[in-house]
């Protein structure tokens, strides 16, 4: 599916996304990143598929200062356990689970909306 927003401040926001790929400014990119307006970041996540999922990953998404983290699933929705979130709950950063579709859209929005928000995009 394509969406259309643009950026004019340069800030990373997605334009696409299919089966197996997403569009961050129109450069298709595998599953498994992480993105921020000012960030895309592709080597913590890489090929990281739900099921491998540690508190580790959540640690790092706290320490990227964000006020809200998503996370798409994938084509259907999966919810980690708490026990993993536990670092974004304890800091008060949301958390949001959505499939990778929805995750897309969302994060556009609120990235438009000028708020601290991330959004990681698994495998």
């Amino acid at each position: 599916m394509k969406l259309h927003l643009n950026s004019a401040d340069g800030a990373y926001l997605f334009t696409g996304y299919g089966e197996d790929h997403v569009l961050v400014n129109d450069r298709r990119l595998d599953f498994g990143l992480v993105v921020g307006p000012a960030l895309l970041e592709r080597e913590i996540f890489r090929s990281l598929v739900f099921e491998s999922l540690e508190t580790g990953h959540f640690e790092w998404l706290r320490a990227q200062g964000a006020e809200i983290v998503l996370l798409g699933t994938g084509a259907r929705l999966r919810f980690p356990h708490p026990s993993l979130t536990r670092p974004l709950i304890e800091a008060g950063i949301g958390l949001e689970v959505m499939d990778t579709g929805a995750a897309c859209r969302t994060y556009n929005l609120l990235a438009a909306e000028g708020r601290k928000v991330l959004v990681a995009i698994l495998a």
